[in-house]
C-alpha cells in the first residue's frame, strides 16, 4: 500500500506537469536573434602556441553573417579568446568585423593583472566587445574548480594544478546581473557555476536570463557533458529564467524558461546556433523565491506527515486492544 501511494503521487506530480507544460507558451523577446559559436576545438589544440592564430581565425570566420543577416548578439564559449580581451586591444579590434550593428559580441576570455612585467594575478572571465572595439561590460568566474583553477590550501599542499599554469586563479566578487546593448539584463555563469542551485542569480532586480559560458571539452565523449547540460536546464526550471549555453565541443542550446530545449548541437559538433532568446516567467517559482529552503521545507512537513501517521497507527493499535 505504501509503495503504491508513492507511485500514484509520483504519476500525479507528472501528470500536472505534462498538462501544464503543453498549456505553456512563452514567446520570445522582441528585437533578439543570437547566435552561439560552437568551434569543437580539441582541448589537445586549445592552448597549443601553434594554433591559438587559426583558432582565433575559426572562430571569427563561424561568427560573420552574410549581409542582410538579422543576428543582434553572437556569443562564444568559455576561454574562446586566448587573449586577454581588455588587454589586448589590437587583437580585440578584430572582432569588430563580426559584431552585430547595435550589439555585441560576448565571449569568455583570461582576464590578467601584470605587476612590474609580471603576471601578478588572473581571472576566468567573460568580456563583452561593441561594434566599435570597446569592452561593455565584464565578469569574473567566482566558483572556482578545485585543483583546476586553485589549489586549495596551497601553503600547506604540496600540490601542483592538474591544469597547466603554475599561478592560480583568482575569484571574482560573486553574482552579478549584466546589461550590455541590445540585450535584457542577465546573470553570466562560466563553467559550473550553473550547477550550483540558488546561486545562480544575484539578489536584487531580477535578470531575463541566464548565460552560461562553458568548455566541457575536459571531459571528450563521456557522461560529463550530458550531466553538466542536465544540470544546468534545472536551474532554467528552478528560477523560472531561460538558459543561454555556449559550449566549445557542446553541447550549446537554448532553454526556455520551463526547461524546454528550443535549439541545441549536441557534443562534438562543430557549427553555430541562430536563435530566438525566449521569455521569462511572468511570476517566480516557489525555488526562486525562498531557494533551497524549499528542500528544508519539505523534508519539515514530510517528517510532520510521518509523525501524525504514526501516531493514529498507535492510537488504532490501543483501540483495537
Amino acid at each position: 500500500a505504501g509503495a503504491l501511494a508513492g507511485a500514484a503521487v509520483l504519476a500525479a506530480v507528472a501528470a500536472a506537469g505534462a498538462v501544464r507544460l503543453s498549456a505553456a507558451e512563452t514567446g520570445a523577446v522582441p528585437g533578439v536573434k543570437l547566435r552561439l559559436v560552437q568551434a569543437n576545438i580539441d582541448q589537445r589544440d586549445k592552448w597549443r602556441t601553434d594554433r591559438r592564430a587559426a583558432n582565433y581565425a575559426l572562430q571569427l570566420e563561424m561568427s560573420r553573417q552574410s549581409p542582410g543577416g538579422d543576428v543582434t548578439h553572437v556569443i562564444w564559449p568559455e576561454t574562446a579568446a586566448p587573449f586577454g580581451v581588455t588587454t589586448d586591444p589590437a587583437r580585440r579590434s578584430l572582432m569588430r568585423g563580426v559584431v552585430p550593428t547595435g550589439g555585441v559580441l560576448i565571449t569568455g576570455a583570461p582576464r590578467y593583472r601584470v605587476d612590474a612585467g609580471r603576471l601578478a594575478r588572473i581571472w576566468n572571465g567573460l568580456v563583452a566587445v561593441d561594434g566599435t572595439g570597446a569592452v561593455t561590460a565584464t565578469y569574473d568566474k567566482h566558483h572556482l574548480v578545485p585543483f583546476g583553477e586553485y589549489v586549495p590550501f596551497r601553503d600547506i599542499l604540496p600540490l601542483d594544478k592538474i591544469t597547466s599554469g603554475s599561478i592560480d586563479f583568482s575569484p571574482g566578487p560573486g553574482p552579478v546581473t549584466l546589461t550590455v546593448p541590445g540585450l535584457p539584463p542577465f546573470s553570466p555563469l562560466i563553467c559550473y557555476e550553473a550547477i550550483f542551485p540558488g546561486e545562480v542569480v544575484a539578489p536584487g532586480k531580477r535578470p531575463a536570463f541566464m548565460l552560461q559560458l562553458t568548455n566541457d571539452g575536459w571531459f571528450g565523449r563521456s557522461a560529463g557533458p550530458y550531466q553538466h547540460f542536465a544540470s544546468a536546464r534545472l536551474r532554467a526550471v528552478e528560477e523560472g529564467l531561460p538558459l543561454v549555453r555556449s559550449a566549445n565541443t557542446g553541447i550549446s542550446a537554448i532553454v526556455d524558461a520551463y526547461g524546454r530545449v528550443t535549439a541545441r548541437l549536441d557534443l562534438g559538433r562543430k557549427g553555430i546556433i541562430d536563435g530566438a532568446l525566449p521569455k521569462s516567467l511572468s511570476t517566480r517559482p516557489l525555488f526562486a523565491q525562498i531557494g533551497n529552503a524549499s528542500g528544508a521545507t519539505f523534508l519539515l512537513l514530510l517528517v510532520i506527515a510521518s509523525l501524525i501517521v504514526n501516531r493514529i497507527k498507535e492510537v488504532d493499535k490501543k483501540e483495537t486492544i
